[in-house]
């Protein structure tokens, strides 16, 4: 005898002898269904567990090259960064009241957080350098700064520069001053801010022109880059990056690093001002 049973909509009808092939097909049906849901929330939740808030502190000197390249790497690794941008400073300002974070990148040296056990010895990573040069408002004359008597003369001639402040360039600026013995004709006449300010105050003509690095001002509308002060009085800074000893997500913070020294990262990096240092 044959026992007919209704199927889904759309399907046809299930026919077995006695009933006992159905229930063993409906069972087959369940077991693969639960396991399909199964797999589904399981992958689910190894997705949820392999993507990781990443908290960075990045120096605002970086900022145009990291927010090119942090969507990327968001993509590539399902990571979501969150990020803080600022002066150095401020960032070391921040670590030294507690805040939390995995990833910190400066235009300067990470060394010394390193000595202060603050950041992982191995995970300090070398992003590039740059120089301190000069900036000044598009299609403005052209200052002559050539040697190192002509830099001076530039300064004292100068009604207003532009620096990054607490920035690296802007405090190794104030050395040169110093150096050059004309720190107190030109430190009033230097105007600073927040990260960004300096290239934003050639641009808007408020000053004669910026000492300051070339990331900050690279691309930037209404300015224009001049070049590299000087050998005798150059400075390069070194942009380094390391993990936090106390990060929540140590892994994912070097993760984020090696990618931030693979080709394409490097190739953003120096289209934004800054020169790879290492064999890339």
């Amino acid at each position: 005898m044959q026992a007919v049973y209704p199927a889904e909509a759309g399907a046809p009808a299930l026919t077995t002898a006695a009933g006992g092939r159905t229930e063993r097909v409906i069972s087959m049906r369940l077991s693969a269904f639960f396991a399909v849901v199964s797999l589904t929330i399981l992958s689910m939740a190894t997705d949820a567990a392999r993507a990781a808030d990443i908290r960075v502190f990045c120096t605002g000197a970086a900022r145009a090259a990291f927010d090119e390249i942090a969507p990327q790497f968001e993509r590539a690794t399902g990571h979501k960064l969150i990020t803080q941008y600022g002066l150095p400073p401020e960032l070391v300002r921040k670590i030294d009241a507690g805040e939390p974070f995995d990833v910190i990148i400066l235009s300067y040296d990470v060394a010394a957080l390193i000595k202060q056990g603050k950041v992982l010895a191995d995970s300090r990573t070398e992003l590039g350098r740059t120089g301190v040069g000069v900036a000044i408002p598009q299609g403005a004359p052209k200052p002559d700064f050539s040697t190192v008597d002509a830099f001076k003369r530039m300064l004292l001639n100068a009604k207003a520069i532009a620096t990054s402040g607490e920035g690296s360039s802007g405090r190794y600026v104030l050395t040169l001053l110093d150096r050059l013995g004309v720190t107190d004709q030109v430190k009033p006449k230097i105007k600073s801010g927040a990260t960004g300010s300096a290239a934003q105050l050639v641009a808007r003509r408020e000053v004669d022109f910026a000492v300051i690095g070339l990331p900050p001002v690279v691309g930037v509308p209404g300015v224009e880059w001049l070049g590299w002060l000087p050998t005798e009085l150059q400075s390069w800074v070194l942009f380094t990056a390391g993990v936090n000893v106390s990060a929540k997500e140590p892994a994912a913070g070097r993760a984020l690093l090696e990618f931030l020294t693979k080709p394409a990262a490097v190739a953003v990096f120096k289209a934004n001002g800054l020169d790879p240092v290492g064999p890339y």
